[in-house]
Formats: C-alpha cells, sequence, structure tokens
C-alpha cells in the first residue's frame, strides 16, 4: 500500500510524494476530475461541439461541453476522505455541464468510460453520451468562460475535424473518435 504527504497544493494542482511498499519515494501531480459529454443527434448522425476560447492555447478550440466535477482542490480533497465513488458526482455533474456551457437539457445519460492521464498525473475525466436531450433556454456560463453552442457536425464531419487538429483535449478527441466509429459500424450493419 503506498502513503501519500502533499508537499505542494496549488488551487487546481497538488503535488505528492507516495511512499511505495518497498520504502521508494515518486512524486504525483493530482487535479480534481472532469467530465465530458457527447450529446448526439443520431436520427441525423450528428453531434455537438461546442467551440470554447481556452486561454491555455490562446486559441478557440472544438470540444466537448464538460466541466469540473468538483470547483476546488479543498471540495475533492473532503470528498477523497469520504471513500464514496466519484461516478455518482460526476454523473451529476455532466447533466450540469451539459445545461449550463451547451444548453442542452439532458434526460438521461450513458457512462463510456473513463480517460485517465498517466502514471504521474492523476487527472481522470469521465467521458459520457446522451442522445435523449432537449434544448434549454440557453446557457449559464461561469465568469470568463467564452463557449459558443449550437455546433452540430455530421459524424463524418467530426471525425475529420478530429483527426485534423480541431478537437485538441486530444485524449478526449480519441474517445470521441472511437464512439463515432462504434456509430459507423451499428449503421453499417
Amino acid at each position: 500500500m503506498t502513503t501519500d504527504e502533499v508537499v505542494y497544493q496549488g488551487s487546481f494542482f497538488e503535488v505528492l510524494n507516495r511512499q511505495q511498499p518497498d520504502g521508494r519515494v515518486f512524486e504525483s501531480v493530482r487535479r480534481a476530475p472532469g467530465v465530458r459529454v457527447i450529446i448526439s443527434d443520431n436520427e441525423s448522425q450528428k453531434v455537438l461541439l461546442t467551440r470554447e476560447f481556452r486561454n491555455e492555447l490562446n486559441a478557440w478550440n472544438y470540444r466537448l461541453p464538460g466541466g469540473k466535477v468538483f470547483d476546488t482542490l479543498a471540495d475533492y480533497q473532503k470528498f477523497l476522505k469520504s471513500g464514496e465513488d466519484v461516478r455518482i458526482v460526476a454523473d451529476k455533474k455532466a447533466v450540469e455541464e451539459s445545461s449550463e456551457e451547451a444548453g442542452i437539457r439532458v434526460d438521461s445519460l450513458d457512462y463510456i468510460e473513463t480517460s485517465t492521464l498517466g502514471s504521474t498525473v492523476e487527472w481522470d475525466l469521465y467521458v459520457y453520451v446522451s442522445s435523449n436531450w432537449i434544448k434549454a433556454e440557453g446557457q449559464s456560463l461561469e465568469e470568463g468562460e467564452q463557449i459558443e453552442t449550437d455546433n452540430w457536425f455530421t459524424f463524418a464531419e467530426a471525425e475529420k475535424m478530429i483527426l485534423n487538429g480541431e478537437v485538441r483535449e486530444e485524449r478526449i478527441a480519441l474517445i470521441l473518435l472511437k464512439w463515432l466509429h462504434r456509430q459507423k459500424e451499428k449503421n453499417d450493419n
């Protein structure tokens, strides 16, 4: 069993020294998890991609609606101590983020998978899909968010956008690409 010692804590990330069972200590970084939602119109074979200005890119980027599961690192740390399943909170946040960012009221969600970042960086993203939704009364963005919605692309267009780099959150782009491939296989059968 490993033990963690927090050696630095910021507002989003914390650096941990993780002592391994054999006594070695590894440094790792942890951030509270996030959610992403594939919102699809299966009848027209289209998927919604928001267009968002991302400060870290200093550019506009197409992406899936989503956001943080916990607003602060402190909230996440408190939750970790509870021993509860983060998926319960992630499920709820996926519905909320769909409404806030995309102006879509999701009636039902299906969990697809959890994207893990890497061995020394802990930042999971819980990915969902919804094809059962209705348009809500617009977005409810957080201060500073710049998100354009109502960008519906055919499954083929979305695939091209991923492959040409227009969807720059690459680990989510891969999950979306796999999902699009599964939809294509279903439609071909």
